[in-house]
């Protein structure tokens, strides 16, 4: 009597509705994060704040959202992933209703802390729990689909952003992303399945890595470009109100050139990090820092071309944070492994 063969397991089922919900949670937190750098002049008016009090806002938010990333996959490591997730989307829904009624400067931060913990959660989540709704095969193509919501995102905050809150005010816009996040948050209560955690990853995994030789230097020379570029883009608007001079139709023209730009480099990011990857991650923040010296002496002699320099910083910008193309080369020695969810 023959022994039947072993039958492979079948794969398991493709669930892109949930991926296209998980791609919207990333457009709604990366819109949410970038608002407040279109709206900064209005909102600190309206606050009675300084602009820089104002643009502190960006500072709470990527501060929390740093240490939410490093820290939720092991304080959540029993937990229904479906359910952490939903649970981001609700915090952001609070943050954004606390910031479009904030009296003050205290509620605009603390809807900004909880939009911090959403955002830095959701990233060190998303891209896991993506690769476990689909086969393996089509993982490169459902990761490119989660980033793609990151320069819509970038477009949509920095252009509409501006122009919209010209039109019925910056609280009003607030308003607009909480019903997104409302339209996110029922996507996804319908779309995403149960998912018991895999692979808690402890937080001595974070101290391990951290002592490999030159991780230490590479993560601080990454800080140090991200603090740049963030410091640049947070005030970039009074800049161009104050320097550039500007009106509002200039501002938010200028401002679609930036989200533009920035999605033009997205997509160059892969060409140049495939071709030379430390040349790269080299020219461009020097690049970037002469845009920027060259803003702060030669700025306000003509506005086109500080749109061009805005423009084109935008544009550089990408290949210093972009992840790289699912599958590729790049991707694999640039990224590191993803949090297990």
């Amino acid at each position: 009597m023959s022994t039947p063969l072993p039958t492979a397991q079948p794969a398991p089922p493709s669930r892109w509705f949930a991926v296209l919900a998980l791609t919207l949670g990333v457009f709604s937190l990366v819109m949410a994060e970038f608002l407040p750098a279109s709206l900064l002049t209005p909102m600190a008016d309206s606050l009675a704040i300084s602009e820089g009090q104002a643009g502190q806002a960006v500072t709470v938010t990527a501060v929390v959202a740093l240490l939410s990333g490093l820290l939720v996959t092991a304080v959540t490591q029993r937990l229904d992933r479906r359910h952490v997730l939903l649970a981001f989307s609700l915090l952001m829904i609070a943050a954004n209703l606390v910031v479009a009624f904030a009296p003050g400067l205290a509620w605009l931060l603390l809807g900004r802390v909880l939009l911090g913990i959403a955002l830095g959660g959701f990233w060190a989540l998303s891209a896991a729990t993506v690769m476990r709704l689909v086969p393996e095969h089509d993982v490169p193509r459902a990761l490119s689909l989660l980033f793609a919501g990151v320069p819509i995102a970038t477009i949509s905050a920095a252009a509409l952003g501006s122009y919209l809150g010209d039109l019925f005010g910056w609280r009003n816009v607030f308003l607009l992303a909480t019903a997104i996040s409302v339209a996110t948050l029922i996507f996804q209560y319908v779309t995403l399945p149960r998912m018991t955690p895999e692979r808690p990853t402890p937080l001595g995994t974070l101290v391990s890595v951290m002592k490999r030789p030159g991780m230490m230097v590479g993560i601080v020379a990454i800080l140090l470009v991200f603090c740049g570029h963030f410091a640049f883009f947070t005030y970039v608007r009074p800049f161009l109100e104050g320097v550039s001079h500007m009106g509002i139709n200039a501002l938010s023209s200028t401002l679609l050139a930036f989200g533009v730009a920035n999605f033009v480099g997205t997509l160059a990011a892969g060409y140049l990090l495939e071709r030379s990857l430390r040349l790269t991650l080299l020219l461009m923040p020097l690049v970037m820092g002469s845009l920027g010296w060259l803003l702060a002496t030669l700025g306000g002699f003509s506005m086109g071309t500080d749109a061009l320099m805005v423009a084109l910083w935008a544009s550089l910008s990408v290949p210093c944070r972009w992840p790289g193309r699912p599958g590729s080369p790049v991707s694999c020695r640039m990224k590191p492994r993803v949090a297990a969810a």
